[in-house]
């Protein structure tokens, strides 16, 4: 995952249960961080119902897709899954191994329900990303008798108040749900109206959820939210909290050794949050920070809050702060009604800025939303012209960043085993993925590293004499 949603589903990742299970439950998460933690939690609903994590579609008891809504292509990937699980359950069926339960959640399960049914009558149940706690009772129902069949409600509080405290984990990174919804309203964007509006989560229940995490080896925690820097959860006294006090107390759980927090707002960086990234040692150097364009017609359009000079400004600030801080941001090209001149002076923001990774799109129109009825919808041979150019300088710069790591010693948590014997895969503090060799025995511990070679993707490294002889 990236940092952002992405058109590319990636499947949860199994669990090892101790006992055979009874049930085998297939998720498949699209999209953002936020999809990935929700899996995480719907596997933790359902595991003390019997239901056991599997790899595999084929053959599972319980098929849940957790859902994105951000792009087309994201929506129409379902429905073509969909075919195939259908076809799936009836081979099934005809081997008389008993009849699946498919479930479609997240974002399209919010936006698109009622269609869902209709176009897809295999699926058993819809449920929108507030309410997948309901998962037992609502996969009961739906499994006696056909019952409920859509549950899309809003009640942030009420789902993680039904979530057990258990979590389950499998390495020393994980993700922690902080807040949720968006009130911005940017016109190309769906997710206030698929996960409704700002919500934040008292800290108490934060600071619980990761003390326990830590206590079962979690190392490194981010957190999460669709408007993340908005934050303003409860503290002790009731009084709201701001994210930036939110990651000092988090820095005092015993075990975290790193906070990250993803995905932020440039009109919601507090001047304390930007003091907490010199101040704070355990918060990492590496920010997601989306900008989407830079012409300022263009944001003005897009509903951003922000200007293209705000923006290179509070980067400024940042920077000041927290010199060794790595930039990553989201760009749209061809919104509508963006001229060449537009898009140029998005590629003179990316130049000024520089930007160690990056998520570029080209618009897609989404219904509901105002940019879709805007006019001047730039055509699509445009559009991908553009996005050909502006990945071609982003892809320079990011690996400029990944080349001046060259000689650099640093530490990295080392998350799972590689691709041949003996290595380990870890992250550095700017989430380049970090390849080192006979360091299988680090994995869940963080240990300095001196990097060797870099590439566009990844990092090769070696332990430190040290470390190696450990």
């Amino acid at each position: 995952m990236s940092d952002h949603p992405s058109d590319h589903p990636s499947d949860h990742p199994s669990a090892r249960p101790s006992a055979a299970p009874l049930k085998r439950l297939h998720i498949k998460t699209y999209g953002c961080q936020m999809n990935v933690y929700d899996s995480e939690r719907m596997a933790d609903v359902l595991r003390p119902l019997g239901y056991a994590l599997s790899d595999e579609a084929e053959g599972a008891d319980l098929v849940v897709l957790n859902t994105c809504h951000i792009r087309e292509k994201a929506a129409e990937k379902v429905y073509s899954e969909l075919g195939r699980l259908k076809a799936m359950r009836e081979a099934k069926l005809a081997r008389g191994e008993g009849r699946s339960t498919i479930v479609v959640a997240g974002c399209v399960a919010q936006a698109e329900g009622e269609q869902i049914m209709i176009r897809q009558p295999a699926v058993d149940l819809v449920v929108g990303p507030q309410a997948y706690h309901q998962l037992p009772e609502l996969i009961a129902r739906t499994t006696r008798a056909r019952g409920e069949r859509l549950s899309a409600d809003f009640a942030a509080d009420e789902k993680f108040d039904a979530l057990p405290a258990e979590r389950g984990v499998s390495g020393p990174s994980a993700f922690l749900t902080v807040q949720e919804g968006c009130d911005k309203f940017c016109t190309f964007c769906v997710v206030p109206y698929t996960r409704g509006a700002e919500w934040s989560r008292p800290v108490a229940d934060i600071v619980a959820e990761a003390e326990g995490l830590a206590a079962k080896g979690v190392r490194e925690l981010t957190l999460l939210g669709q408007n993340v820097n908005a934050y303003n959860g409860a503290g002790p006294d009731g009084a709201p909290t701001s994210l930036a006090s939110l990651c000092r107390r988090l820095a005092q759980v015993e075990g975290v050794a790193r906070l990250r927090y993803t995905t932020s707002h440039p009109a919601d960086m507090g001047e304390d949050l930007i003091a907490a990234h010199g101040e704070l040692d355990v918060l990492m150097p590496y920010l997601h920070l989306p900008v989407q364009s830079g012409s300022d017609r263009i944001l003005r359009a897009m509903n951003r809050k922000h200007t293209a000079r705000s923006y290179m400004d509070l980067v400024g600030r940042i920077r000041t702060a927290r010199p060794d801080l790595a930039l990553s941001s989201d760009f749209i090209v061809g919104f509508p009604g963006e001229t060449d001149k537009d898009f140029e002076d998005t590629l003179a923001l990316v130049r000024e800025v520089g930007f160690a990774s990056a998520f570029s799109f080209k618009y897609s129109r989404r219904p509901g939303t105002p940019a879709a009825a805007m006019p001047g919808q730039v055509e699509d041979a445009v559009a991908e012209d553009r996005l050909a150019r502006l990945n071609a300088l982003l892809d320079e710069q990011r690996l400029a960043f990944n080349r001046a790591t060259v000689g650099k010693r640093f530490d990295v948590l080392f998350e799972k085993p590689g691709r041949h014997p003996g290595q380990a895969v870890g992250k550095s503090p700017w989430l380049q993925a970090v390849f080192v060799e006979n360091a299988e025995p680090l994995i869940g511990r963080i240990a300095p590293v001196v990097i060797e070679d870099a590439g566009n993707n990844s990092l090769r490294g070696a332990l430190t004499p040290h470390q190696a002889a450990a």
